[in-house]
């Protein structure tokens, strides 16, 4: 074992602080014994120093403050370790299609890396994971409800620009479809987006301003007025009907589910198709209709750029996504109530028996995309604040 053999392995061992002391002092100690005359000790000085700035890089882009724009450089330490770290910060109702497809992924890692893939989770509404993640919550890799919210991470500085190019189906992973959840025996007879425009009907929802699946809900009753041969004018007085028949506005759809479930109020809830699957995989008894107009509810996912680059776990971040979208993940997305993006999966009998047709369906770009739904019915003086000031009238 040769002398820069010995110095590494020693380096290795020791603690980054007593590395630099360290690599300071045998800089010191070859300049003195071979002097900057002697050419051996100028390259020997030479490839201390180099050895020593890469070590002072390295601290200084460890301590980089999160709120900057810049992405630093890679740090590929994750990429020799026996052991890595992935954060996924997703949505809340994507948490038992992950925990099947971690493991699968995780085996699949090990036997074709020799290495060892720890996740760390964090699931919750996607509005406020999205927050959490811009205020300094270290994700790798999000999955969110919505691609309005990864465009704010993008917007953020934490997501380089394209993200939705780097993977197939532009960066959606998962997707639902809305459903009318019923009181037992549906007594109010709802089966149509056009029944709870009714009189007499009690409709419980989240709040579009606050909520991203109200948002799809709101989009899915706009959407079944224009699939049908509808103007905007119709559709917004449709909507507008609609909302007042809506007692109370919850914060997210988890307040607005037990609001229904559990306090009793309201004759229909709007919710996501997988969700309500979900619960009646777990023995819960839910009536629903899917409605034959509908909204596809795409989930993006996708690579945390900044952080991984600071944590040195691109390979696998990306690994892990492009994962996301094999056959074998899709099979545990559908077997938790989410529609396949993988169109050869979706044609098959286990996929058409389980799902409801669904004939006309609508789609983010027909509305030409987040941040023209967001300006035109979701900011502050948008057409849903005007439908609840005349709410209010």
């Amino acid at each position: 074992m040769n002398l820069w053999q010995l110095l590494l392995k020693r380096l290795q061992a020791m603690p980054f602080a007593e590395r630099l002391q360290e690599l300071a002092g045998y800089a010191f100690n070859r300049t003195y014994r071979f002097r900057l005359s002697s050419l051996k000790g100028f390259v020997s000085l030479f490839l201390v120093g180099t050895v020593l700035s890469v070590a002072l890089a390295a601290c200084s882009g460890g301590s980089q403050n999160n709120s900057s724009t810049q992405t630093p450089t890679a740090n590929p330490v994750s990429a020799t370790k026996e052991n890595v770290e992935l954060t996924l910060v997703s949505f809340a109702v994507t948490k038992a299609a992950h925990e099947a497809i971690i493991p699968k992924f995780v085996e699949q890692w090990k036997k074709d890396h020799n290495q060892t893939v720890v996740f760390k989770q964090s699931y919750g509404g996607s509005g406020s994971q999205t927050r959490a993640v811009i205020d300094g919550l270290e994700a790798d890799v999000v999955h969110l409800a919505l691609s309005g919210d990864t465009s704010k991470i993008e917007k953020a500085g934490l997501i380089q620009s394209g993200w939705e190019k780097e993977v197939p189906n532009n960066g959606i992973v998962s997707k639902t479809v809305a459903a009318l959840v019923t009181r037992p025996g549906n007594p109010k007879g709802i089966k149509t987006w056009e029944d709870l425009a009714k009189g007499g009907i009690k409709l419980i929802t989240a709040d579009p301003k606050t909520s991203g699946i109200a948002r799809w809900n709101f989009l899915a009753l706009w959407n079944s007025v224009i699939k049908t041969g509808g103007d905007e004018a119709k559709a917004t007085e449709f909507v507008t009907k609609v909302y007042n028949n809506v007692p109370i506005l919850t914060k997210d759809a988890r307040e607005a589910t037990d609001t229904f479930a559990k306090q009793g109020q309201g004759d229909a809830l709007i919710n996501y198709e997988n969700e309500i699957i979900l619960a009646q995989q777990k023995g819960q008894k839910v009536e629903y209709v899917v409605p034959d107009v509908n909204i596809s509810i795409d989930n993006p996912i996708a690579v945390v750029d900044k952080n991984v680059d600071k944590h040195g776990t691109r390979e696998v971040a990306e690994g892990f996504v492009k994962y996301l979208y094999s056959p074998s993940a899709q099979q545990e997305f559908v077997k938790f109530g989410f529609r396949p993006v993988d169109e050869t999966l979706a044609q098959t009998k286990e996929v058409t028996d389980k799902f409801p047709k669904v004939k006309s369906l609508g789609t983010v770009a027909d509305f030409g995309g987040w941040e023209a739904i967001d300006k035109k019915f979701f900011a502050d003086g948008g057409l849903f604040d005007k439908i609840q000031a005349q709410k209010k009238r």
